[in-house]
């Protein structure tokens, strides 16, 4: 967005996102709605929250993005869900295979203790 067309609660970066996906206009985010645009930043490879859609929703809106209605939320977070996944896999990294474990043999035959993947590396536990 434009420095004279400022919008209510697009701040800097994210009006900066929003540049980036072609959408410098409040007519130009209209247009493209709530979802849309939302979905440009994130494919773009942007990482916007759940902030940015109800903050586009007040700014389309004219009011603080807490004010959107619950129901208005729920209707854009089920909307945005679903375009996302649709979304292809990122690129540059493959799908995750399944985890297995691989139980090494000490020089006795028996085997080594085991680690618990769910157990952090850093905590007193490990």
């Amino acid at each position: 967005m434009n420095q004279q067309e400022k919008l209510r609660n697009i701040g800097p970066k994210s009006a900066a996102w929003l540049r980036q996906v072609g959408l410098r206009t409040r007519a130009d985010l209209a247009a493209a709605g709530t979802v849309e645009a939302f979905m440009r930043v994130k494919r773009a490879g942007f990482k916007p929250s759940l902030n940015l859609l109800y903050a586009l929703e007040g700014a389309l809106q004219d009011c603080h993005w807490q004010e959107v209605p619950d129901a208005r939320r729920n209707e854009l977070v089920a909307s945005a869900e679903a375009a996302i996944a649709l979304l292809p896999p990122p690129r540059g990294r493959p799908a995750a295979a399944p985890v297995t474990t691989t139980m090494m043999l000490a020089d006795d035959d028996a085997p080594l203790p085991s680690v618990d993947a769910d157990v952090d590396a850093d905590s007193d536990d490990a």
